[in-house]
């Protein structure tokens, strides 16, 4: 944690080079208008459908989509030249220039004359960020420190926006504001436990806004400030001990940077769910929303806040109770962040099943009826659908016994609960060694011996069905270890849903992950984990492989060429593509989802994805990355059908958008780990 005269004295250098910097001549702005071709914002709405009315591309042409243009946001190897960000089209490279400004101008608030975009400060771009489409220009964070404006034709640089020496920006994207009563429209985006807005046409910071365009929001966040109305509304990124920064959700006035409203998410005496600690609330920490946006109901006025799970992540001896809000949904007026429902997925988490994504809001139809519903599912595979204006389940969702553990001191929660439909969870939450353990016909001899040695120096992998807890391990003891299943990681992860508000179909990336081990008393000098450093907590998660977190049931593989890869130890598919009908809670379809280029031809089908989610468009296609074998697919709505798919240098493990360009044309468009790209029919 910084101390308040480090903050402040950071805050004044920030202000002061915001002050200095100058940017592009302005140019003429429209306020956007949400309009067909646009992706305003992350989830391309308020309702998080990730879903575009566009229809140029479609299952019958999708096959032909062809590489429309390439941004480079980091420096190729050897390169140390000049110039903005180099924008490659399809025939080859374009140099993009900021457009209105000479070359003794500073770009967006640029390093100045003929300056190397990557001269200074970091040169790492998030591989995860998302970008946004207004009236055909793209806005993005690039390169850990600064902000682009892209040509949606061309990828050439409209202006870019460089943050004060030292500053960095972490934001999985930017947020839009399209202006009001006479105030032109914003780039709004965070930078640690800053909020920076920049006028959308030219890249320059507001003066009008806090300090010459920025405000110190106390607790950083690493997500999009979701705008609404004059408010842009913030989660919080806490970090991974007990003690520590609240986790609570904030609202800024756009315009001015001045507070609105916030709601705590570790309810203090008094308030609505407060009892639920029994004891330990006090300086709690985690129990926030980290995960990138949230969602809105704009006709009702309603966020939907998904709250993660509270710190430590897997002991919570510290906390008896089901710990109010953590790992749930929570519903709060938008204007003024009243608190009106919730509804909490687990109880007393000790598993690290955050609420990785916001729900997705979708409108269901039962007996002629309309419904506001919302659908989420998270990290445990469990599809909750709810109604959206009271939290009551729509289809019943049933508290049932789970296994306790015997961890010194742990307070476990009897029931957890489970949705009635879908019936079944989207990823493997549960373990049998004979059906589930991995077979030569799926992966190699040679793979499952290594696996079954894991098993065997791990003294076995115990599992007793879903929210198994792991068991305590005494120092100096045979190893007994417990999987739990799907993991950390697994799930569906930040990415979250896409929706079709027409047919009600909800699609997600699911995959399966593995977490093994046991709860151990700490060890002086182990590494339990990043961000654990101080913790006094006495016991935390360990395996036979050490202290930490991270140790999955998985081993390592030789291919033809002699190359090692680690594989899971579990029988595929390892992730799927899946498609649920919300108006009746049933599983639709289901389509594996990335192939293993290291298993010969006839295994290759396994499922093999991170955490990035899908786009559907009115076209019937659904749009996804997130594949570790560096593809970007499209498949069929309807059916599940792949329906083009192409091969990158790297893997987009970000959620990918569409959009309309200046000139016509539809395009796709998603980052490819340290590269911008668009595709496009010829």
């Amino acid at each position: 944690m910084i101390r308040n005269s480090t903050v402040a004295a950071l805050m004044l250098i920030l202000v002061a080079t915001l002050a200095a910097q100058s940017g592009a001549p302005r140019t003429n702005a429209k306020p956007n208008d949400a309009g067909a071709g646009d992706w305003p914002m992350y989830s391309h709405d308020l309702r998080g459908n990730k879903f575009s009315p566009l229809t140029e591309i479609t299952t019958d042409n999708a096959a032909r989509l062809t590489q429309a243009w390439a941004v480079r946001l980091t420096p190729p190897a050897g390169r140390r030249g000049g110039g903005p960000a180099v924008a490659q089209e399809a025939e080859g490279a374009a140099e993009g220039r900021a457009r209105g400004a000479g070359p003794a101008a500073a770009r967006g608030g640029g390093p100045g004359p003929a300056a190397d975009p990557f001269a200074a400060g970091p040169v790492v771009s998030n591989p995860e960020a998302t970008p946004i489409a207004v009236n055909g220009v793209l806005y993005l964070p690039a390169a850990g420190n600064r902000v682009l404006a892209v040509d949606g034709d061309t990828g050439k640089e409209v202006w870019r926006y460089t943050l004060p020496a030292g500053g960095t920006t972490t934001a999985r994207g930017v947020a839009y504001w399209q202006g009001a009563q006479g105030m032109s429209p914003r780039i709004l985006f965070t930078a640690g436990a800053r909020l920076v807005a920049l006028d959308a046409a030219t890249g320059q910071p507001i003066a009008a806004f806090g300090r010459s365009g920025v405000i110190d929001i106390g607790v950083p966040w690493n997500g999009v400030p979701v705008i609404y109305k004059n408010l842009a509304i913030l989660g919080a990124t806490t970090g991974e001990l007990p003690m520590g920064l609240p986790g609570d959700t904030r609202a800024f006035d756009v315009r001015t940077g001045k507070k609105v409203w916030e709601f705590h998410t570790v309810p203090l005496p008094g308030e609505a769910g407060h009892d639920s600690w029994i004891d330990g609330w006090r300086n709690r920490s985690g129990a926030n929303v980290w995960t990138w946006t949230m969602t809105l109901d704009e006709e009702r006025d309603i966020l939907y806040m998904p709250v993660a799970g509270p710190a430590a992540n897997y002991w919570g001896g510290d906390r008896p109770g089901n710990n109010l809000f953590a790992n749930s949904i929570v519903a709060v007026d938008a204007d003024n962040g009243k608190y009106r429902w919730h509804f909490q997925t687990v109880h007393h988490d000790l598993w690290d099943s955050d609420m990785s994504n916001p729900p997705t809001l979708i409108d269901i139809t039962q007996n002629s009826r309309r419904i506001p519903a919302l659908l989420f599912v998270g990290k445990t595979g469990y599809v909750f659908i709810l109604d959206r204006v009271t939290g009551k389940p729509i289809f019943g969702v049933e508290e049932r016994p789970v296994p306790k553990g015997d961890v010194p001191g742990e307070w476990y929660a009897s029931t957890q609960p489970f949705p009635v439909k879908p019936a079944r969870p989207l990823s493997r939450t549960e373990f049998t060694r004979e059906r589930d353990m991995v077979r030569a016909e799926d992966t190699s001899a040679e793979h499952v011996a290594a696996c079954q040695a894991l098993w065997d120096r791990s003294g076995g992998f115990f599992n007793a069905g879903p929210f198994t807890p792991f068991g305590f391990h005494e120092e100096g003891t045979p190893a007994k270890s417990t999987i739990q299943l799907p993991g950390g990681t697994g799930g569906v992860n930040w990415g979250g849903a896409a929706a079709d508000p027409e047919t009600g179909f909800v699609y997600v990336n699911a995959h399966d992950g593995s977490l093994v081990g046991w709860i151990e008393a700490k060890k002086p000098g182990g590494n339990y984990g990043r961000g654990t450093e101080g913790s006094t907590q006495p016991l935390d998660r360990a395996s036979a492989d050490g202290p930490g977190p991270y140790f999955s049931f998985s081993a390592p593989m030789k291919t033809a060429d002699g190359r090692s890869v680690t594989l899971p130890c579990t029988r595929p598919p390892w992730a799927q593509l899946v498609a649920i009908n919300a108006n009746t809670g049933e599983v639709a379809w289901q389509a594996p989802l990335g192939i293993t280029d290291a298993l010969s031809k006839e295994k290759q089908l396994t499922g093999s994805s991170g955490s990035a989610g899908p786009l559907v468009t009115a076209g019937g296609v659904v749009v996804i990355g997130a594949t570790n074998d560096r593809r970007f697919r499209a498949f069929d709505a309807k059916t599940g059908h792949e329906v083009w798919s192409t091969q990158l240098d790297a893997a987009v493990n970000a959620n990918p958008i569409t959009y309309r360009g200046k000139n016509g044309k539809q395009y796709l468009a998603a980052i490819a780990t340290d590269q911008l790209l668009a595709f496009a029919l010829p």
